[in-house]
Formats: structure tokens, sequence, C-alpha cells
């Protein structure tokens, strides 16, 4: 344990082997027995092993001659009251508490599917700058909260570690944010590029490529600043717990080469940033000529949103530099200046998060966005074309969409066609229907007829409905497959007798069919009709209706 230095001795009481503590006597010789050591300036009692605070209202009521305190309290734990560091600190948790709601609205928007995922555009990449948001306000949060502590505990301890640890994390998140935002955007421009021809763009070229390594090359060096602030010895920055031990051993801590170099790696991220920026102008924008002409095209074709998250971006990594450099404005201070803390490490990285919600309001699902934008070339394509389109009511309202979807209509026929013997049931329950209804046209019709009408039995049948087939119940599957385009031909024209006799192989009379005499005047049975010439003209039927 490291305290204050310690005055000569303890406080004079009544005698030499007496001393008091605020009005409370204590046995002296017990005192230096357990090697207890008083430091005034912060007002406790250690002996290396166990710290008592002796301020009143926390002053021990006496102490037994095994070295036990009666009522003591232990140094660290939160007994002061909040600061300044904490005030703000409660402010700033609370914003970054309402930015974290209406990022999880964002997300639920941006984030879901309207067309079918692509393998070139996958949904994640929409919804990464929402997961590092997610991130950097849990960071905050935390460090925020834990921040209170520090102005509570008594004597330095855990809280300042958890407050910058986290601290530096939420540096890294909103970095980060800044990236994806970025990296994402030139993915979206690329996507309404090759929208209306997918081969405009290659993936193996050299822009492809680019914008695979570009974001390795980005993460490498922000994984760099992770592994040299986060995997170190953080007890040193605890140590501040008098004047010369923070010169001795926090301010070394918190300025080591270490810090400088994670500044150092954090700035060539952000560089990657600009350089992503150049790069998705450079592919998917017009180009200027001239040096002018090209740095006022590349500020007005950058969305407003990434000309000012950018130089807040830089902020946040010049105040990280500034803290590996000057310990009285870095949050690792204990009384660090609390106006260049919370201006430099946390209003910047709350600005960025509040640019990017108000962004993600205004712009649409990229999926809604591109299906709108393809309706567009569709009616300008139709323009070209002189075509006129009427809207999706129009069908509706005038009956042109049969009743129920084209699920419905698709079940139906399976139903309908199915396979195996039920097929065979089903369909022969379909082609009595039919037949029915087609008698009865018949026998409504008022014109004249070549033939009487002939009324359906069991032994004579009309041509205009085929007859019922009875399924086939034998184990060949040539003659199944026959029997099957039978029934077919009989669904799609029904006024034509099939010419292939049902028991081919065993004699037209096993088909019902008589024998015809050759050379004789005997009418053919395919003008064999209970329909007048003056009906209407027979309809060949679709595939879909079998």
């Amino acid at each position: 344990m490291f305290f204050l230095s310690p005055r000569d001795g303890f406080p004079k009481g009544d005698n030499e082997t007496d001393t008091v503590f605020h009005n409370i006597h204590f046995n002296a010789s017990t005192l230096n027995y357990w090697n207890y050591t008083y430091y005034p300036i912060n007002g406790t009692l250690s002996n290396g092993s166990w710290c008592m605070l002796m301020n009143p209202p926390y002053t021990p009521k006496g102490i037994l001659t095994n070295g036990t305190f009666i009522n003591s309290t232990w140094c660290y734990l939160a007994t002061d009251p909040i600061g300044d560091r904490a005030r703000a600190g409660i402010g700033f948790a609370v914003g970054y508490a309402l930015c974290l709601i209406f990022i999880l609205v964002n997300l639920r928007k941006h984030g879901e599917l309207h067309l079918p995922p692509e393998k070139r555009f996958y949904p994640i990449g929409r919804r990464w700058q929402w997961y590092w948001s997610i991130f950097v306000c849990a960071t905050a949060l935390v460090g925020l909260f834990t921040g209170i502590d520090v102005d509570r505990y008594h004597v330095v301890e855990l809280p300042i570690v958890l407050n910058v640890f986290f601290w530096f994390l939420m540096q890294m998140g909103a970095i980060a944010v800044v990236w994806e935002g970025v990296r994402h955007w030139g993915s979206w421009m690329e996507r309404q590029f090759i929208d209306p021809n997918p081969f405009v763009l290659h993936q193996n070229d050299k822009r492809g490529m680019f914008e695979l390594w570009l974001p390795i090359f980005f993460y490498f060096w922000i994984w760099l600043n992770f592994f040299l602030v986060i995997p170190r010895n953080w007890g040193a920055i605890e140590l501040q717990r008098s004047p010369e031990q923070t010169i001795d051993n926090a301010v070394p801590a918190a300025t080591d080469g270490r810090f400088k170099a994670a500044t150092f790696c954090l700035f060539v991220a952000w560089c990657t940033i600009i350089v992503s920026v150049w790069h998705s102008i450079r592919h998917y924008e017009p180009r200027n000529r001239g040096f002018f002409n090209r740095i006022i095209g590349f500020l007005g074709y950058m969305p407003f949103r990434f000309t000012l998250m950018i130089p807040l971006a830089l902020a946040v990594v010049a105040y990280q530099g500034l803290c590996a450099w000057d310990f009285g404005l870095s949050p690792l201070n204990v009384k660090t200046n609390l106006l260049a803390m919370y201006l430099g490490g946390y209003a910047p990285t709350f600005l960025i998060l509040v640019i990017q919600i108000i962004a993600g309001f205004m712009r649409p699902n990229e999926d809604r966005e591109l299906m709108r934008q393809r309706r567009e070339r569709g009616q300008a394509l139709d323009q070209e074309l002189g075509l006129v389109r009427k809207p999706a009511w129009w069908r509706r309202v005038n009956g042109d969409i049969p009743s129920g979807g084209m699920r419905d209509r698709i079940m139906r026929n399976v139903r309908e066609v199915g396979g195996g013997r039920p097929t065979a049931r089903q369909v022969e329950i379909l082609a009595e229907r039919r037949a029915a209804e087609m008698e009865a046209e018949a026998a409504a019709q008022n014109s004249g007829i070549e033939m009487n009408e002939i009324r359906r039995t069991n032994s004579t049948r009309t041509a205009a409905a085929p007859p019922p087939y009875s399924p086939y119940g034998g184990k060949s599957d040539q003659r199944r497959s026959e029997r099957t385009v039978e029934l077919a031909a009989g669904l799609l024209f029904p006024g034509a007798n099939s010419n292939t006799p049902t028991g081919r192989g065993r004699g037209l009379e096993v088909a019902g069919e008589q024998p015809r005499r050759p050379g004789t005047s005997e009418r053919s049975s395919s003008t064999a009709s209970g329909v007048s010439t003056s009906g209407q003209p027979q309809q060949i039927k679709s595939m879909l209706d079998v």
C-alpha cells in the first residue's frame, strides 16, 4: 500500500502510551506493535495490509490488544459525496442512454430485408455501423457510471482504472462507427451503380480487390491500438494518493511509449477512412477535371454527415494523443481538468452518434430505395417504348384477376394432378364434373344440332364429354404413362375422341369401339358432336387447368 507521507508519530494523548483521534483515545503501544502509521493529509491509518478511515464520522471507537478496531471503516469504500466529475458523467450517461434507444430503432429500420439477400452485398454489412454504435453506448455508460466512484472513493483505487479502461474502448468504437458508415456508403453506391447492369463492374479487378483489403487494413490498426492500450498493468494508474506518488508512478505509466504509439495507430485508421471516401467518389461518382475541381467535387459528392463526422473522429484521435503527452488533461488523472476531459473525451463521440442517428432517420431503407429506383427505371423505359401501364387496381376492378392468389391456384392444380392412384381418382372425378357441365351447356342451346341430343347414360356418352376412365391397376409403367397421356388429352381437347383404344393389344372390341368396314361411307367418329356448328369454337385448355 502507498499512502501520503506520515507525520512523526501519532497525535499526543494523556501519556506516552496514549493517542487521541478526534476525541477518541487509542493505545499507542498497540498501534506501534501492529506497525500502524497515521497519514493526516487523507486521514487514514494503515499498516500496509489494513487501512482504516480515522476522520469522523468513520473514526473507530477503539482498538483491542490483538489489533482489531471497533466499528472501523475500510479505506477503499465509496464514502465521500459525488463531485463535479460524477455530476458531469451522469449527464453524459443520460445522453448516451437516449442514443442507445434511437440506435436500436435505426437498426430495426435499416436492418430489415425487403429484397432477397445478395451474395455480393451481405445484409450484415449495413448493420455493422449500428452494432458499433451500440458498443460505443455500452462502453460509455459503463465508464461514466464507474466514474461516479472516482469521486466517492476516499483513497484512489479500482474505479479510476475502470473509468479509463472503458473510455479507451469507447474511443476505438467511435472511430469504427465512422469507418463503417463510410465503408457502407461506398458499398451502397456500388450497389446502385450495378443494379441496372450487374456485369458492369467485376469483383476481381483492382477496384474490387482494393475494397476487399481496405477493411482488413483498417481493423489491423484498430486492433493494434487495442493491444497497445488495454493489455497492461493498470495498477500504476491507481498510485495517485500523494503528489510524490503521482509523479513517481502514475505520470510515467500514463504517458509511456505505448500510449503514444497507440495514438499513431488510431491516426492511421482515421487516414484509412479518408482513403475509403476518396475511393468511393472516384469509382462511383462523375469525375472532375483539374485539381481544384476535384477537391470541390470531393466535398460535394461526400454526404453531409461525413463532413461533420470525419472531423469529429479526428478530434477523438487528437485528444487521445494529447492525453499521451499531457497528464494534466488526461482522464487518467484523478484531478484532471474536467472541461478538457468531457469536451475532448466524450463530446466528440456523443456528437458522432447524434449525427449518425439523425442521418439514419432521414435516410430510407436501402431495399425500399432500390425498389423505388427500379420502378422509376421501368417507367422511363415504358415511356420510351410508348407503353402505358394501368395501375394494379385496374385489373381487380375489371375482374381480370381470379379469386385467390397464385399460391391458391398452384395448390389447386397440385391437388388435381398429384401423383399415383389418388391422382387417377382425382382426374376421374374432374372428368365426370366437366362432362356434366358440358352436357348442361349443350342442352341449353336452342340452335340446330347435327344429331339428336344424346343423354349421358352408363352405356352411351356424348363425344363432347370424354368417357370416364377407370384407374389402371396393372404393374406396367409404360401402360400407366399411356393412360395418363390419354387422360390429359381428354381434358385438353374435350370435343375430340382419342383414336387410341384403351385396350390396345386386346382388339378393338375391348376398347368398346365398333370396327369400320373399309370403303363404306360411314361417318368418322371425329365429327361426332353434340354441339351445333353455329356454337362457339372449341377452346383449348391450358395445362394449368389439368
